[in-house]
């Protein structure tokens, strides 16, 4: 029987995938006695419900902490100031998703344990993948970052929880215009890829993107010193790159092709539609034998996934043997 191309499943009304821990309104009682610093956050919002204040970047970074905690038994977390402050629920989306895409690739098993191993391509200063990943599903974790305070933050928070620090690896990458070289080590193989690109061509597209944001949240443009202010945080290499996320994800796929077979599947968020031909075109230039696009939603926030493999037939067998037998 001919093998059927993958088709994620649909979700619920509100989007997320249907093992995200966060489908529900935050519970703030639960929150709050559990993190008692975010009580000073929480208050009835213009709707009459508890809430807190998302413009608040102080707000957001300790509900942050107090979900990593809560549901994913993270302790000590946290960022220096102006690094972005990563939305939780669509950050476990991208994650529960990678765990469909290698369920479907072993004929129905999803994969959980330590075996399988996952390259975090610009692991950020939160860390925050690997963190779920491993909490989530128990996988294995390298983490590369090319700015050197991002990955001391990262190594921080993983010197805070010994649990995690065991399934995690940081990797500091020297060739910044580089993806899998100097970080895949020789013989290595990962059995997923995956990575948030910069999305904006230049800082003044994203701060333009965040004072939309501001906008959305009912909040006056915020500026600091004549300039945007970013409400969610987040600095160079975090937000922007020449190009925008299209060219990165184009040079991603180029460099992937150069090593095949040490990754089954790339992956990449992508933000803008407008950029998947251009991906779509990378794919075919690189030799890619199979590709997926993978549709996510987060409220009124539309992305998707762009998967890839090199694996021929033959491999994705051998490789799908090898899972199911664990």
């Amino acid at each position: 029987m001919a093998k059927q191309p993958y088709r994620p499943q649909p979700v619920e009304k509100t989007g997320l995938h249907p093992r995200n821990a966060h489908r529900t309104r935050y519970d703030f009682a639960a929150l709050t006695a559990d993190s008692p610093e975010l009580a000073e956050f929480v208050a009835p919002n213009a709707y009459g419900d508890v809430s807190i204040d998302f413009a608040n970047p102080a707000a957001v970074k300790t509900l942050n902490r107090a979900l990593l905690k809560q549901h994913y038994g993270v302790v000590g977390w946290d960022i220096p100031p102006d690094y972005l402050c990563p939305p939780i629920p669509g950050r476990a989306d991208y994650l529960h998703y990678l765990a469909d895409l290698l369920e479907h690739s072993t004929g129905g098993k999803l994969p959980r344990g330590a075996d399988i191993r996952v390259l975090d391509i610009g692991v950020g200063a939160n860390a925050i993948y690997p963190l779920i990943g491993h909490a989530a599903y128990g996988w294995s974790f390298v983490g590369s970052e090319v700015d050197a305070t991002a990955l001391a933050n990262a190594q921080a928070i993983l010197a805070a929880n010994p649990r995690f620090a065991a399934a995690i690896e940081l990797r500091l990458q020297t060739q910044p215009q580089q993806f899998f070289a100097g970080i895949v080590q020789p013989g290595e193989w990962f059995d997923l890829c995956m990575c948030n690109p910069p999305f904006h061509a230049s800082l003044a597209e994203a701060g333009a993107g965040s004072q939309r944001k501001w906008k959305h949240l009912g909040k006056p443009a915020a500026t600091a010193g004549g300039k945007p202010v970013l409400n969610f945080g987040g600095h160079g290499g975090e937000l922007w790159c020449e190009g925008g996320e299209e060219a990165f994800i184009c040079r991603m796929v180029a460099e992937s092709a150069a090593m095949p077979t040490a990754c089954y599947w790339f992956t990449s968020l992508v933000s803008k539609q407008t950029s998947l031909p251009g991906i779509y075109r990378a794919l075919d230039e690189a030799g890619a034998t199979d590709h997926y696009t993978i549709d996510m939603a987060q409220g009124q926030k539309h992305s998707r996934i762009v998967a890839w493999t090199f694996y021929d037939t033959r491999q994705r067998n051998a490789w799908a043997k090898m899972r199911s037998a664990k």
